[in-house]
């Protein structure tokens, strides 16, 4: 037997305890290129506040009663490919469970040598690929330029401040609180809490780019402060997820016009095609230092729950994970 989590109820705003149900299940055996794999680390992401409202958009919509798929990283415990061994660390789509069974087909094996096993959801992971897509392929930015990087201290945002360093722009970045304003600093970002000054003083000596993760009030005062031809970077609009009826668009939208701005939304899975660009750019940086992460990690399935409301807490440092069994 394992434990997996369900979604018990449709949230309304904020996820709450009550919106989930932990239920044991019986661990199937693999067939014939199948392995059974037994979760590690599970990945809670903001994109899934979305799913659990049940329409289906770039990704189906999960069923109440039904359990939450998402990103994961385990070890296999019995293998029938001769792809796979027991012992292998592997990454999944298992999501919030502590063991299951996938086709080999969809197992991407790691080396725990290289890099820990939890990066894989993290900077070396889908955060990080759609940090380097974000700056690379939609905003195509530039050396000696400005960005604004918003949520900069989260998953997706500290990867993408720190790239858009490396790669010799100007950053300044938001975060919500002073320990996670103090970290950015560290790294090199121009960091200043939103609660205590207004992004539209912050960003007054003008952008090339904004990279925007919240949405909202930021992407107002971002427009704001775009110089002619400049982009925006739709990556995530964290702040209006949890909205039980949407709020009016940005006031100043007409600035896309009389600035000649370019706004672009993506999905990073579109761009699966340039993993193995991201792999050799960003990999080295992690690996010698250059590109820091942190880590915000809770113990036990039964703390999913937990862990998922905590990202629109903003209580996360980086990349929210759950353990949910051993790593040895």
């Amino acid at each position: 037997m394992s434990r997996e989590v369900i979604l018990a109820a449709r949230p309304q705003g904020v996820p709450v305890a009550s919106d989930f149900e932990l239920r044991e299940v019986v661990d199937a055996e693999p067939a014939a290129g199948e392995a059974a794999v037994r979760n590690v680390f599970v990945s809670v992401d903001p994109y899934m506040r979305g799913r659990m409202t049940g329409v289906d958009t770039y990704v189906p919509g999960f069923g109440v009663g039904s359990s939450v798929d998402g990103g994961a990283v385990g070890r296999v415990v019995a293998s029938r490919d001769p792809r796979l061994a027991e012992g292998d660390w592997v990454v999944s789509q298992l999501g919030w469970c502590e063991q299951g069974v996938v086709s080999a087909d969809r197992l991407r094996k790691i080396d725990p040598s290289v890099a820990p096993p939890s990066t894989a959801l993290g900077v070396l992971g889908m955060p990080g690929f759609t940090a380097w897509v974000g700056l690379e392929v939609i905003g195509q930015v530039k050396e000696g330029e400005t960005i604004y990087v918003s949520g900069a201290a989260g998953a997706v945002g500290s990867a993408a401040a720190q790239i858009a360093r490396l790669k010799g722009l100007r950053v300044i970045g938001s975060a919500g609180t002073a320990e996670k304003v103090e970290w950015l600093r560290s790294l090199g970002i121009e960091a200043f809490d939103y609660r205590e000054t207004s992004p539209k003083e912050a960003l007054a000596d003008g952008i090339d780019a904004y990279f925007d993760n919240v949405g909202g009030e930021q992407l107002v005062a971002a427009l704001t402060a775009l110089r002619p031809h400049g982009r925006v970077i739709a990556c995530g609009a964290i702040s209006r997820y949890c909205d039980e009826r949407a709020e009016p668009g940005p006031r100043n939208l007409f600035l896309m016009v009389t600035k000649r701005l370019r706004l672009q939304g993506f999905i990073v899975f579109d761009h699966n095609d340039r993993l193995r660009d991201f792999a050799a750019e960003v990999g080295p940086w992690v690996r010698d230092g250059r590109l820091a992460y942190r880590e915000t990690i809770l113990d036990g399935i039964e703390n999913v729950p937990t862990a998922f409301a905590g990202l629109f807490r903003g209580d996360n440092i980086g990349k929210m994970l759950v353990r949910v069994g051993p790593d040895e």
